[in-house]
This record gives structure tokens, C-alpha cells and sequence, in this order.
């Protein structure tokens, strides 16, 4: 049974970081890209970053560029997000995502269940 399981959320202050994490199972991650996407409360969900299968290309919302770094471990079949100065803004549940399309854009096959992100002091 295909799987991905995020870890590494919770409360951090503003200005804070935090590492997510995104786990495969069942499944072998290296075919795939992996994207991250968010939703806050009463707002649609979004696409936060992407990267490749290899990790050779990376893609970030402009509201994160800077402050996020996506990346990907193959041998550990675990994809990455590093939240570097996180506001207030970035409070959400967090999802990964497994797609065969390497730009990203096609739907995705695969769901992690989410992860809650609260920036606040």
C-alpha cells in the first residue's frame, strides 16, 4: 500500500524553523517529485515547493523563496522541507505529495495525510 507520512510539525514562534519531513513507503520515492502544499483555515490550498525526482530542480512559491529549501533523500526514500523564519502567515496543514510528472504540474498519485504548522507567539 502506497504511503507517504509527514513529520516534524508543531508550534514554533515567529522567526522560528522547523524541518518537515515526508516518508515513503510502499512505493519507491526516486521516480518521483514530490511537492509540498499547504492549507490554512478558510483558504484554498497551495503549492509551496517542489523538486524533482533526482533533486537536479527545485520550484518555490515567492511567498516562501528565501526562507524554505526543499530537498531529497533517495537512499532514505524521505523528502525534505526546511522552514527557515517562519511568520505568522505560514500556519497551515501541510501536505506532501508524490507525482510521475517531473514539472510538477500534472495531478498528483499519491497523499500524505497532513501535518499542522503553527507559527505564533
Amino acid at each position: 500500500q502506497p504511503q507517504l507520512v509527514e513529520s516534524g510539525g508543531g508550534l514554533v514562534q515567529p522567526g522560528g524553523s522547523l524541518r518537515l519531513s515526508c516518508a515513503a513507503s510502499g512505493f519507491t520515492l526516486e521516480y518521483y517529485a514530490i511537492g509540498w502544499f499547504r492549507q490554512a483555515p478558510g483558504k484554498e490550498r497551495e503549492g509551496v515547493s517542489c523538486i524533482s525526482s533526482s533533486g537536479g530542480s527545485t520550484n518555490y512559491a515567492d511567498s516562501v523563496k528565501g526562507r524554505f529549501t526543499i530537498s531529497r533523500d533517495n537512499a532514505k526514500n524521505t523528502v525534505y522541507l526546511q522552514m527557515n523564519s517562519l511568520k505568522s502567515e505560514d500556519t497551515a496543514v501541510y501536505y506532501c505529495a508524490a507525482t510521475s510528472d517531473n514539472s510538477c504540474r500534472s495531478d498528483y498519485d499519491y497523499w500524505g495525510q497532513g501535518i499542522q504548522v503553527t507559527v505564533s507567539s
